[in-house]
């Protein structure tokens, strides 16, 4: 296999309160991919995820994007390479219009004029948004703010996109349209996510965190479909939701 544009090695973590919240997680995720992370409350999750870009750094262990460590050197082109979409979109959307929120971290790199109004434009389109350039963010619907706030991370370019909870609070016409975009993308994707049957939807391959540590990793309809495995890791499919069988082709 060529070699992981996110590579997480042994992987541990404690708070300053003592917490243990990481005990030597190992996840490998290559180029293309789309992977989603399960698990319940409190399984480290987030702690993971803010490892990725150097948000809290490694009590133990290595993450490497594209071969380069997640080290304090590196952090501004690790913040590069991998953007998060935290759950929240207003924890990303502070300017006066959604251009100007889309074009803040390209603009931090040193883009200007024709070069940024183009990546901009770019990133707007690729999540439906463009019409709404010239739009406040807080005159949108939470749906639309999601979807800026992921073009917001679409304009710098990243290697991997970080989702967490993407599908929350979304109703279901959102839910679809932000589907339909995370699939268009030719981006790497780490899902982070509740909803199992997104997960399903968008994802062949997920991992299930459990107690700090990668506790299975398969295709999502494997995964899906082991009742004793959910149960161990307090994982549930809506109520009357069945996993599909695969279909098999002669």
């Amino acid at each position: 296999m060529s070699t992981p544009v996110l590579d997480v090695r042994g992987l541990a973590f404690a708070y300053p309160d003592g917490h243990q919240a990481l005990f030597g997680v190992d996840l490998h995720v290559h180029r293309g991919e789309r992977v989603a992370m399960l698990g319940p409350n409190g399984a480290g999750k987030t702690t993971l995820v803010l490892h990725l870009n150097g948000i809290l750094a490694a009590g133990a262990g290595a993450v490497t994007v594209s071969g380069l460590p997640v080290t304090k050197a590196n952090l501004a082109e690790i913040r590069r390479r991998v953007g998060i979409v935290f759950q929240d979109p207003d924890d990303q959307l502070f300017m006066t219009t959604v251009r100007d929120d889309v074009a803040f971290g390209p603009g931090n790199l040193g883009l200007r004029g024709d070069e940024l109004d183009a990546r901009v434009l770019h990133a707007l389109e690729q999540v439906g948004m463009a019409a709404f350039a010239d739009r406040p963010p807080h005159h949108l619907s939470f749906g639309q703010r999601r979807r800026v706030a992921v073009a917001t991370v679409l304009a710098m370019n990243p290697e991997i996109l970080v989702l967490d909870e993407p599908s929350s609070n979304l109703d279901p016409a959102s839910r679809r349209e932000l589907a339909d975009i995370i699939r268009s993308l030719s981006v790497t994707v780490l899902m982070v996510t509740h909803d199992l049957p997104y997960a399903l939807e968008l994802c062949e391959r997920a991992v299930i965190l459990s107690d700090g540590i990668i506790a299975a990793d398969g295709p999502t309809r494997d995964l899906l479909a082991d009742p004793d495995l959910m149960a161990r890791h307090r994982l549930e499919l809506p109520y009357g939701f069945t996993v599909p069988q695969q279909q098999h082709t002669e």
